[in-house]
């Protein structure tokens, strides 16, 4: 998969910025960025475009879920749009959910390997999500597959319409 995509990487260790930089050279990213927190990445967003992000969970000051809060927010962001993957050790289920509910586009659990991180790679590439905007949450669809067979806009059988009467 030799693409010419600019990545940053927003990694507090060394060690893992070393191998997460390594492993997306060895697909033919050349251009990386590499930020320790949030804060500083943010900073860099603000200065240049890239095409796909990598970040930690657990960073200080500015955790890879504000940050991807804040690279989500529309009126702040140079760019809501961009995918946005998450690399972390700590993958308990209230975890997963913030970040997915933070609008992260891919998950991937360390430790690491090559075949998984492409593997998502390839997902945000190959076949983008669309974005959804509601109330509470603005980032990538969280359904990987269309239902060919749905009829209706709800999903769900306890959707149901809500009907205003009178304005209220």
């Amino acid at each position: 998969m030799a693409v010419s995509l600019k990545a940053l990487v927003v990694e507090d260790n060394m060690h893992m910025r070393v191998l997460l930089r390594t492993l997306l050279r060895s697909i033919g990213i050349s251009e990386i960025l590499e930020a320790t927190n949030g804060d500083s990445a943010i900073q860099m967003l603000a200065e240049t475009k890239v095409d796909l992000i990598l970040t930690d969970l657990s960073m200080e000051p500015l955790d890879g879920i504000a940050f991807t809060r804040a690279v989500r927010e529309a009126g702040t962001s140079i760019n809501p749009y961009i995918p946005i993957i998450m690399v972390t050790g700590h993958t308990e289920r209230h975890r997963v959910e913030a970040a997915r509910d933070a609008g992260v586009t891919e998950f991937v659990a360390k430790p690491l390997t090559a075949k998984n991180l492409f593997a998502r790679i390839t997902e945000v590439v190959e076949r983008p999500r669309a974005y959804v905007r509601c109330d509470d949450y603005f980032g990538p669809d969280r359904r990987r597959r269309a239902n060919e067979q749905h009829q209706g806009p709800w999903r769900r059988e306890d959707d149901v319409d809500t009907i205003v009467v009178g304005g209220i």
